[in-house]
Order: C-alpha cells, then structure tokens, then sequence
C-alpha cells in the first residue's frame, strides 16, 4: 500500500493530558476541558487494484458494529487527502450526551447503484517469494490504529457445513477490467443508514480508498469475518490491502454508522417534542460527523439551559429575523413591542432578541463555517500555553518547605511533577507544526492545573469575516435603514465573538488531540506488534532470572519447549556470593543450560556484572554460556494473575515471574499474550488517551500477530487460543476441554465437534490452526481408542456429518480448508503429493510449473484466484513449521559488560531498539541506561528503503548502529545519532 511521507518538525519534548472537551450552547463561554472518551481515526490510505473472489456465504447475521465519535469534518482542500471522522464516545441512550458538533457540510446526493469495481490488468503480477507473507506496514502520520476488533456471537449449529464448492471464477467488466461487487454490497449504497449521504462514497471520500473496495470491506466485515480471516483469504476482494488499512476503513464505517444511529436518535426526540420539521430534519440527515450533529441539535436539547436564541424564539422574534434579511424596507421593530413582556417591553429589547436569533443563524449557517475555517487555513493560527498563577504559587511555596524534613519527600515530588511542564510554562506554536506529543503534555498540564492554554486566531479573520458577512453572505436583499444595518453588523460581530470563536477554539483542541492519540495509539500498536514478534529462541535449556537485591535473585531453569525444570532463590549481591555462583554452575551443568535470560528491573546491572564477570573468567567452562537483558514489564503483574495461577498453582508468585522472563525469549507471543498489551511498557502516554480505545487497537494487533504466526492446536495454551481470530475465550476454553477429554486433534475437521464452533467461527480460525504431525504424536494426553479408530458424526438438525479422523497433510499449511479442492487439483495438474509439503522435491515440481505457466493462466485453468493459488503454493513450499517470525530479530545474548562511564562522545555502538516514543527511539546499547536517537536524527537515508514510508521508521527489536552524542552519566541520559539500521 502507498502512504503519504510523514512530515516531520524537529521539537523535542517530554510531557503528557487527559479527558474531553464539553460542549458549550449560545451562552455557555465555559472554559475547554480535555476530553473523557475518544479514539483515534483512521488515517488515509491509497489501494491498488485487484480483483473479486465470491464472498463466502453469510450463515449469520451481522452485528452492528459499536462504533466511535467523530472528529470536525472538513471540505477536502486543494491537493489535500480528505480526512476521516476523528474522535469516538461512548454509547449512550440520552441525546444529551453528543459531543461539539461543526455545521453541516453540503449535502451528497443519495445514489441506488455502485459502480463495477477495478481489477488487476492481465498478467500484471508476478510469482511472489515463497514465504507465509503477511502484512505488518507501520502506520505513517495520516494512519490511526486499528482499533476495534469484531468478535463474532455464539453460534448456533443450524446445518452441516463444508468447502466442496470451486471457487467462483473471476468476472471482469469491460475496458476498465473491473471487479464486480459483492451483491450485497449495493444494499450499503443507498437507504442502508437512512442519511442523505451515500456511505460507500463518503466511506472511500475519508479513507482515500476505492470505492469499490471500501464497499467490499463493508460486506465483509457485516458478514462477522475478521480482520486476520480478510487480510490473507480475501486479497482479491481488498485490494491487497495490509491489516491496518483494513481496519482504518472498518473504524470510520463505526464512526458513520455512529452518527446515523444518533441522528435517528435525535430526529425521534425532536418528533416527540414537536418541533421537528423538514428542513430541519433535512439539516439532521445531512450530517457527517458527530460534532456536525451537536452543532445542529445543541439548541434544541431539553437538557441544557435555555439559550438567548431560544428565549427569542419563544417570544416570536424569528419573523422579525427573517424579515430584516428579506425585506428590511417593510420591517418595523415596534410592531412587535409588548408593554409588561419581558423581552418585548421595549424597541431595544426586541431588536436585542432579533440580533440574537440572527447571531445564532450565522454561526450554524455551513456556508459561513466553511468560510471562516478557510480563513483560519490561510491565516497563523497558533497555540499558547503559560504557566498558572497557582501552580507558580504552589512552587514558591514547595521551594520554601524544602527545609522541612517531615514535608521533604513529598514536596519534592510535588515540584518535580510542576518541573515536568516546564518546556510549556511560556510555550507558542503555528497549531499547523505542533507535535503530538508536545499536544498531550499540555492537555495533561492544563488537566493538573498547571497550565492554561489557548488557541489565538488573528484579528484580520475577524476582519475578513465581518466584511464577508455584510457585504456578500448576510446581505440583506432590499434597501436597508441605518439602525437596521448597525444591527446587523452588532449581530455579526456578537456571532463571531459569542459562537463562531469559542466553537473554533473547540475545533482546533479537538483536532490537535484526537491527531495526538491517534499517533500515539499507533506508536503502541506498532511497537506491540514487533515486540510480539520477536523470533523465538528455540532448542536450549534456559536460565530466566528476576533479579533482585534483598530478596535474592529468583531463578528458573526452563525446558526447550518451556516446561519448569528447576526454581531457586539465590542471593548473589551478599556477602555469601561465591557460595551462590557455585550452585549456579551446579544448576547450569546438571541441565547443561546455555542460555541467561535476565529481566531488566532492580538489581538488573548488578545481576548481569555478576554472570558477566563468571563468564570472563570461564567460570562455566566448557559450557558455552552467554546472558541477554530482557524488558521484564508486566511480569509482577502477570505472575499474580489468575491464568499464573490456573497454569503454575503450586509456584511462589517471585518465582512465576522468573518462568516468565525466561519464555518471553523462548516464545515472545505465547508469553505475552498472557499480559494486558499496555503492561508490557510499549509506547508513550498510555494514561493520556482512552483506556477502551487503547485495548481495542491492541488487542486487534495480538488477534492478528497470533492468527498470522498460527497455532499447534495440541499443544497451545488456553491463553493463546483465545487470540485466534474467529475464536474468544469461551470457544478456546471448550476447544482446551475437548482435547482433554478426547486426546488430541487429529485433523481441523474436528474442530466441528466443539461445542461453540459454528459455520462461521470455523471458518475464520481453521486457516490459522495447525495440525502438526509431530507434535501430535507427542501429545501429552492419550486420545481413547474409539477416538482414533471410528469417524465421529455430528448431527445437526436430522442431518450428520461424519468427520474425517486421519490426518490431513494440508492441516499443517496456511491453505484453507475451503481451498483444499483447488489444492488437490493443483497437486495432480504438477504431478505431486501432499505428503511432501515443504520438500525440496515438491518445491522444485511447483517452481517448475509456475515457471512454465504464470500464476494467472494456472489460476484459470484451476478455476480459482491468483491470490488464492500463490496462498496454496506458500503452502506447498514452506517447510513443516515454518514461522513468519524467523524473519525478524531477537535478542542479542552477550558475554560482557560495559559501563555507562565508559562512553565517550564519538563511539560507535550496536544496541537493539527497546521502545518508540513520539520523539524518538530508545536503544538499548548495554549499558544499564537506554539511549535515546531524537526522531531529528532518523533520517531518509539512514534507512533501509522498505522503511522510509514508516512514522518513525524504527520498532522494538530492530539492530541499529549508532554514535554517541553526548552523556549525562549524573541523570543517566545517553543521547544518539543513527548511523543505520543492520539487517
């Protein structure tokens, strides 16, 4: 996929916000508070073109997704991507709850028929490389996170369910080779959410993806099929688009379906209050956002005061509005005066009324938003932050009490949280340049009070726009008295002052924020994913250690395959050390372990100058034995969890966390799945952004690492399964209780027997579970013999299904069972068999017929996709269990020690990326503290040039060279300069 280039502004800073804004009616000049719920939306992503497969038949019906609220939309300008809706809330059942709405934007045009869609030209792909391919491109600065994952209901078994149909072939649509949209897709077209917009179009107008894909993505996703299940079985239907694009398009489909929802909503209460009438009603539909819906409906709401416009609307001024914009020469303000009414005692009064009733017009009038937004646009608008007179207060006096020993500690720490926000005490910048993470320090100031912000609009918007107004758009259209001109430009001018500004201020924070989350969101997302993804270190007895200094150091000696050989306490920083290395050394030769793994918390240096110096003096001699440090985040936490507990019940909760230091370098995924994404210290500003948004994004990400990467179904945890996409903790825990009672799985077709495991959910797990032949027979748990020996019926309302209970070559492959016909029609077209997947043999067979024939003509003549066909030769060509992660780093075990003290400017050093932030990369280079590369110093052509279209271009786990810049040995900090990126 094509992303736009991030641009980037050198600003560096620490800091860090929190919650809503609120909105404010006509009168309400209350002051901007950060928002509570929110999620970041998705940014714009270019597709290629493709071509259609049938969608798989729909068994169930669609929930409709929950979905987000929307950030200010706005008119696309010149050479500029649209942008999507951007922040979500909550569902509620009240109306009182929407967010600040903009103006409507003009209205779409409702269309009945979607156009035929594009496919690849002919020939145009070529044989691709004969891996399990997977999409993991990092989300550049216009892309948000995924961010929700769909879970699919329970299912109910109606009928017997199999994959013997052929795939449907191809169909192509004239000159422009087109793909033909799902059938189901037209439905989505016109009526489907009852606005006066057409979803698909908008849909394609926010993502900047075709339409026809956006329309296919859609179907998809109603049908319950999951993200991991679209990616990889459905290419031809997406475009070929990557995970995270998928879900930028599912997020902003929630955001529109959010504002139908709420506007039928709206439109049913205002039907009930009686003051629903078509124009209205019209403005209500033609709503694309939220904040646009809040902007119309705010005046009507029962729950907030009454406005002044609302005041002049009940006494019956809105014809003396009217009438001064269409027929001024007629209009005569005594008419309308009632001695003894308030609000009409008096020719002042009225025209007061008139003048707030027409301030109101103007300030939800689209046109006149649209215009002003333009003048922001092109004028300098910019943020300002300053330092509170409490807070500088609070300081002074904080200063004063240091002398007071009883206050000290808590003092200090007072005035270090004010110190943190120093950078903004007096702080400006064009809202057009501000960086993320400058915008969530300051929302987190303004939070603590620290800080008061506020956004500056020059004078001349003002200037232009009270112009524009009189003159061109509020215009009257006849001939105008003097006092009736002089009201008009009082009206204006209140508008400006009372609407138009508190409502651009409220734009612009909203913006900035939800821009800020969702970057930061997709720091996490990103670093989550290689984090998970680290290659495994697989074939040796290892050593995991949870270091520590009173307590001791905990130990765990842990199998190749994960299992708990031995657990001790050792306490190497006493004066009893020599005695303590000699029962490591007893330890490491009995289970002849050569691997150290030690987590990075307390005691961490000490610990590994302890096995550093050991190993220098050939202390485990001849065992060749080298350490790594590893980020031992979440694992105190993980070790009193209930699924610690469940899997290690006999174990003291400091030794568990040993265990699990030791398998995160085993099995990175399968450890940390166990662990809640935003405890494994990934990213920034975890507390700054929402809590329901934050998981859905990362939990969408663990759902696609483990659905990729796959699973042995006989020998994954519980735990793990879960993760599948198609499976939740319920279908994994009957899938775990299943093999407990039956033995093992013998072939995916099982799967049907397990209670929970409809249609539907098969369909989407079964390419991402595994069958392996070898550790199937050494599965712990005996299957009886009935089991192995007679075929298993399911009956399903009157009908049985009889499963199949020998083994099936293509369970261990990436193949989907709904393929496995083409495959065997492929196996017999090359001459070969399923019983050497993965053998050079088979390869050549299948190299020699792709190189004979391409992809495509193979593809027709086996009645099948392209994209369907290169998955069965992956397939075919992989080795028996094969691992996408072999691919991508792990970690480095050394057998030294280098200090901090040490560095000198200008050395040159390999170290490993630890984390990402908003303003750069920390690396860990050995020596107790990670350095950090400023985001300045990540440039283009530093970079290998797959990853220049990346947001920061450097993740977690990924070998870098870099030279020292400066040390701060007293603060501990170590600043770098990428050299570049080893491979």
């Amino acid at each position: 996929m094509n992303r736009r280039p991030r641009a980037t502004v050198k600003t560096v800073n620490y800091g860090e916000p929190e919650d809503d804004w609120l909105n404010n009616d006509d009168a309400n000049e209350e002051e901007w508070r950060p928002p509570e719920q929110k999620a970041p939306c998705p940014g714009s992503r270019t597709s290629a073109a493709g071509e259609k497969q049938a969608a798989t038949k729909r068994t169930s019906r669609a929930k409709e997704p929950k979905v987000p609220n929307n950030e200010t939309l706005q008119k696309p300008a010149t050479k500029r991507k649209a942008q999507a809706p951007q922040s979500r809330a909550k569902k509620t059942k009240t109306n009182s709850d929407a967010g600040n709405m903009n103006a409507g934007e003009h209205k779409s045009d409702i269309k009945s028929d979607l156009p035929a869609s594009p496919t690849a030209a002919e020939g145009g792909s070529s044989v691709r490389a004969k891996e399990e391919r997977v999409s993991f491109t990092v989300l550049n600065a216009d892309a948000g996170p995924s961010f929700s994952g769909w879970t699919a209901k329970k299912e109910e078994e109606l009928e017997d369910f199999t994959y013997d149909e052929p795939a449907l072939k191809k169909q192509k649509t004239g000159a422009d080779s087109q793909t033909v949209l799902s059938k189901k897709s037209h439905v989505l077209a016109k009526g489907d959410l009852n606005m006066n917009w057409d979803t698909i179009e908008l849909l394609s107008t926010f993502t900047c993806v075709e339409r026809w894909v956006c329309a296919n993505v859609v179907t998809l996703l109603r049908e319950e099929n999951t993200v991991p299940f679209i990616v990889r079985y459905r290419k031809e239907m997406i475009n070929h688009m990557d995970a995270d694009a998928v879900r930028d398009v599912q997020l902003v489909y929630e955001d529109l379906c959010t504002v139908a929802k709420k506007t039928q909503s709206v439109v049913n209460t205002l039907k009930k209050d009686g003051v629903l009438n078509t124009e209205l009603d019209q403005s209500l539909r033609s709503c694309r956002s939220l904040e646009e819906l809040d902007h119309v409906y705010t005046p009507y709401k029962k729950g907030c005061k009454v406005t002044k416009v609302r005041k002049a609307k009940a006494l019956g001024l809105e014809a003396a509005a009217t009438a001064l914009m269409e027929a001024p020469h007629n209009l005569d303000l005594r008419t309308w005066v009632k001695p003894g009414t308030e609000g009409l005692s008096s020719v002042d009064e009225v025209a007061t009324g008139t003048e707030h009733i027409l301030a109101y017009t103007i300030a939800k009038d689209p046109e006149t938003l649209s215009y002003v937004k333009t003048l922001c646009e092109n004028s300098l608008v910019t943020l300002h932050s300053s330092v509170t007179k409490a807070a500088l207060k609070e300081k002074e006096e904080q200063e004063k009490l240091d002398q007071d020993h009883k206050k000290l500690g808590h003092q200090k720490k007072k005035k270090q949280d004010i110190d943190k926000f120093q950078l903004y005490f007096d702080f400006t910048s064009n809202i057009q340049r501000i960086q993320p993470h400058q915008t969530l320090a300051i929302n987190r100031g303004e939070g603590l009070k620290f800080l008061t912000v506020k956004v500056n609009i020059p004078d001349r918007v003002k200037t232009f726009f009270t112009g524009w107004c009189i003159n061109t758009r509020w215009k009257p259209k006849t001939y105008a008295r003097e006092e009736h001109q002089a009201l008009i430009k009082s009206a204006v001018d209140d508008s400006y002052k009372r609407l138009v500004l508190p409502f651009l201020t409220r734009m612009y924070r909203t913006k900035l924020t939800t821009t800020a989350e969702k970057e930061s969101v997709a720091m996490f997302v990103r670093n989550l994913r290689q984090r998970l993804l680290m290659c495994p270190v697989r074939g040796c007895v290892m050593m995991g250690v949870d270091p520590g200094f009173t307590h001791g150091c905990k130990v765990a000696v842990l199998s190749p395959t994960g299992q708990i050989l031995h657990t001790d306490v050792v306490y190497l920083h006493s004066c009893r050390n020599h005695n303590e290395a000699d029962k490591l050394r007893h330890l490491i030769f009995q289970y002849s372990c050569s691997r150290v793994v030690i987590g990075n918390g307390t005691a961490c240096r000490e610990t590994e100058s302890f096995f550093a110096d050991l190993i220098a003096r050939r202390f485990f001699h001849p065992l060749d034995v080298s350490y790594c440090i590893t980020n031992e985040a979440g694992a105190s936490i993980y070790s009193v969890s209930p699924e610690a507990v469940k899997e290690m019940p006999d174990l003291d909760p400091n030794l568990r966390s040993a265990v699990s230091i030791g398998r995160r370098v085993q099995d990175p995924l399968a450890e940390l799945v166990k662990i809640d994404p935003k405890h494994i210290g990934i990213g920034t500003y975890q507390h700054d952004v929402s809590s329901s948004t934050l998981k859905a994004a990362l939990d969408s990400v663990v759902q696609e690492c483990v659905s990729f990467v796959g699973v042995d179904i006989n020998i994954c945890s519980e735990t793990l399964m879960r993760h599948v996409a198609g499976l939740n903790a319920g279908t994994a825990r009957n899938i775990a209780e299943w093999r407990e009672q039956n033995g093992r799985f013998v072939n995916r077709e099982q799967l049907k027997l397990v209670k929970g495991i409809g249609p539907k959910s098969y369909q989407q797990c079964a390419g991402f579970i595994r069958i392996n032949q070898q550790t199937m027979h050494s599965a712990r748990s005996a299957p009886p013999p009935a089991a192995l020996h007679k075929p298993a019926a399911k009956k399903v309302k009157g009908k049985s299904s009889v499963i199949p209970t020998h083994f099936n070559p293509l369970d261990q492959t990436c193949i989907h069972p709904e393929s496995y016909d083409v495959a065997q029609r492929f196996l017999c077209l090359i001459g070969g068999s399923a019983n050497h997947i993965g053998s050079a043999e088979l390869q050549q067979c299948v190299n020699s017929k792709v190189g004979s024939s391409s992809v495509e003509e193979l593809s027709k003549t086996l009645g099948t996709t392209p994209e369907t066909l290169q998955l069965i030769i992956d397939g075919f060509t992989q080795p028996p269990g094969f691992d996408i992660r072999q691919d991508f780093g792990q970690e480095d075990f050394k057998r030294g020690v280098v200090s901090i003290h040490d560095l000198q400017v200008g050395t040159v050093l390999t170290g490993r990326v630890d984390n990402t932030s908003l303003f750069g990369a920390f690396v860990d280079i050995g020596v107790g503290r990670d350095g950090l590369i400023h985001k300045s110093n990540i440039t283009l052509d530093k970079l290998p040039i797959s990853q220049r279209r990346r947001s920061l271009a450097l993740g977690p786990g990924q070998r870098v060279e870099v030279r020292v810049l400066n040390v701060d040995a007293k603060r501990g900090r170590i600043g770098l300069d990428l050299i570049r990126v080893l491979q």
